[in-house]
């Protein structure tokens, strides 16, 4: 007998192997890749079978197959009959669930990690050995059993469990029309109100706005971090990390998209990758079946259902998530190889109740015309800027969709994404803050392409402006009640960056028309009196301050960057917010008559790429 109780390893000469390991050399397995598989599951604290099965020493369906046959039981690779009592998502977390009468077993099992050595110990979970499957063929069992159910499940989870932090919980379209009635008072009211108060009311409202800009320009007092400020952790430290990429008609990037993940830094059998799916989508799907997919990496096809959202999606996912640690990617993004790392060494430094790290998001076809150009300067501004700050502050922080990493348990606990809701990543960070979690910053770069045609930049533009309203309505149910929960400051930055966003997209077009000609034109005279000027005095303080709030982020995120060819774009950024005020208007027709349409943004388009991540597949 070995020192592990299993006679075949001295037999074959081998040295001594874990169990999960260990018998497979009765089933033709080379005793070297054995021992390499050991080696690896050591250094990076994990069980033998996962690093063999990442290391690519066997298929997933050759390994459970030879553990079946150790054990003597049936494996099942055709179509699973499930019994009744098959669950979502618990036959599959557990990876155990009933047969039908009739089927080989009262069970089928799909072990992993610790569990394989505990068969194979001879403790069989119900007493008597079931059959066996791969955790895939369970996973796909599983969802073809009740498809409808668990589509619902995705859907309306949030509804059901929090309908105060859901959007569909309350029709919209009665709070739109009472919104458009209030506006048309407003406007009435301005009419005939007597001047004095007119003046007054529209001062007050200058001066929220003026708040709400200094916001913005305060943040580049905030000293920006070029590196994650943690120490790195060792392989065996490291925690699992699920990897959740949401493809819709894709197939374009799908080459890019796997060579990013394959390029990761960390350890393969800790790797938990999902490409999540609609069902209809054979293009994509097709696609990613001729790849060759990183280790540990799985397709999950989402049954068909509405809304057809990347939320949704998603929810339908996140069940399935074995990692502690979870990140999102869009289809276009090639994030850093060290991100993974440098987000799992930041969590492990960090207050429990840090619940996400924003990646910051790099444009990189930015050679690609004047608008990716532009959309490269206000994403450094954001990401580069602006997010800093705001996690410095400890205020909420609309997420980025992208390259968004949580604590699995967290995002589990605030029931996920918000399925209807078309900007879901800002309607998520609000909640977290709302729920008393923060947000942190992660100085790791995910390069991504932007629209370089105007139409699909609007398009984008408009969902996430329709997103942006969306989430002012979900969280502005009971104003008192969030303004307790986010405190004022919190407050503060919510209301500008989300209902604020959108309000000045839609008014700056007047606004800035207004002022323009006022100082062009019509000139702007000083009266007697400090309270009679005061109105004009507001008025010009919130136009440079805007002007400043639109110019000094952007140009500020150029120099953190390097990028001084950008700079003299900087000066365009008052030009391109009017395509932005383009969008947000029509992000507020859709509201109305598409309220859940997704508008789909075609990616692998791009014909340059400055740091050469685009360019790899």
């Amino acid at each position: 007998m070995s020192i592990l109780g299993f006679p075949w390893a001295l037999r074959a000469g081998a040295l001594p192997l874990p169990p999960d390991l260990a018998f497979l050399l009765g089933h033709g397995v080379a005793p070297a890749t054995l021992a390499q598989a050991a080696d690896r599951a050591g250094a990076w604290g994990t069980d033998g079978a996962s690093a063999l099965l990442a290391t690519g020493g066997i298929t997933e369906e050759a390994y459970y197959r030879a553990l079946a046959a150790e054990l003597g039981t049936s494996f099942l690779a055709g179509p699973i009959p499930l019994g009744p009592g098959a669950r979502y998502p618990e036959s599959v977390i557990a990876g155990v669930a009933p047969l039908r009468p009739g089927a080989p077993a009262a069970y089928v099992l799909a072990p992993r990690g610790a569990a394989i050595a505990e068969l194979l110990r001879g403790r069989s979970p119900t007493g008597r050995m079931p059959a066996l499957t791969t955790p895939r063929l369970l996973r796909e069992a599983v969802f073809s059993a009740n498809p409808a159910g668990i589509a619902a499940c995705a859907a309306d989870a949030l509804q059901i469990h929090r309908p105060d932090w859901a959007l569909k919980a309350r029709p919209m379209g009665p709070t739109l029309a009472i919104g458009g009635l209030i506006a048309g008072l407003v406007v009435v009211a301005m009419v005939e109100l007597p001047p004095a108060l007119v003046l007054g009311l529209w001062t007050l409202a200058q001066a929220v706005l003026l708040a709400m800009v200094t916001l913005r320009v305060a943040a580049i007092s905030v000293e920006g971090d070029g590196a994650a400020a943690s120490e790195p952790m060792s392989d065996a430290d490291l925690p699992i990390y699920t990897v959740f990429v949401a493809l819709h008609r894709e197939a374009a990037v799908v080459p890019r998209l796997v060579a990013a993940l394959s390029a990761l830094d960390y350890p393969a059998a800790k790797l938990d990758i999902k490409f999540v799916i609609e069902a209809h989508d054979t293009g994509t799907l097709a696609a990613l079946e001729a790849a060759t997919l990183p280790p540990g990496a799985e397709i999950v096809v989402v049954p068909p259902g509405l809304p057809r959202t990347k939320p949704r999606a998603l929810n339908c996912a996140l069940p399935l998530a074995r990692g502690s640690c979870l990140v999102v990617y869009d289809a276009e993004d090639v994030p850093d190889p060290s991100q993974l790392r440098s987000a799992a060494a930041l969590f492990a430094r960090s207050d429990p109740n840090t619940a996400c790290l924003q990646g910051r998001l790099v444009i990189d076809n930015q050679r690609d015309g004047p608008l990716p150009k532009c959309f490269a300067l206000e994403y450094a501004a954001l990401f580069d800027v602006l997010i800093p700050a705001l996690a410095a502050w400890n205020v909420p922080i609309p997420l980025g969709g992208t390259s968004t990493h949580f604590r699995t348990h967290i995002l589990r606990a605030v029931h996920g994404w918000d399925a209807w809701n078309v900007t879901e990543d800002a309607d998520l960070g609000l909640r977290l803050a709302r729920a008393g979690y923060r947000v942190g910053d992660l100085p790791s770069n995910t390069f991504e392409e932007a629209p370089a045609r105007v139409g699909a930049w609007l398009h984008q533009r408009a969902r996430w402006m329709k997103g942006f309203i969306q989430t002012s309505f979900t969280h502005g149910r009971q104003p008192a009640r969030t303004a307790r929960e986010l405190g004022a400051l919190g407050t503060l930055a919510a209301v500008a960056l989300v209902p604020g966003t959108v309000v000045c997209a839609l008014a700056y077009p007047f606004l800035m028309g207004h002022a323009a000609y006022r100082f062009l034109f019509a000139g702007v005279e000083p009266l007697d009196g400090f309270w009679i000027n005061l109105p004009n005095g507001t008025a010009m303080t919130v136009f440079v301050s805007g002007l400043l709030a639109m110019l000094l982020p952007a140009a500020l995120g150029c120099v953190r960057r390097g990028w001084w060819d950008l700079l003299p774009y900087v000066p365009l950024m008052p030009a391109y917010f009017l395509l932005v005020s383009l969008g947000a208007w029509l992000g507020l027709i859709e509201l109305v008559l598409a309220p859940d349409r997704w508008n789909k943004t075609e990616h692998g388009l791009s014909r340059s790429s400055r740091s050469g991540a685009l360019n790899r597949a």
